[in-house]
């Protein structure tokens, strides 16, 4: 997956990005980068599922029935 490269700076500080000059290229490989990158990655994917979540309380429920159900009839 590509790196996406944001153009607004103000979120840098509040998602921990550590930005161009800190040294912490994308494809340097470190395990710290790396880190980042998918701490980064997993935040907006929380974001998107939750506007997702919000956009269609329908779509929502009806997967949180199909859970239950999956639910009672699973057998220990």
């Amino acid at each position: 997956m590509p790196d996406r490269k944001r153009t607004d700076d103000t979120n840098d500080a509040v998602h921990g990005d550590p930005g161009p000059a800190s040294g912490a290229e994308p494809g340097d490989g470190s395990a710290a980068a790396r880190r980042r990158r998918r701490a980064q990655f997993l935040r907006e994917l929380h974001e998107a599922k939750e506007l997702r979540d919000r956009v269609q309380p329908r779509r929502v429920r009806a997967e949180r029935m199909r859970m239950a159900m999956r639910m009672r009839t699973f057998r220990w």
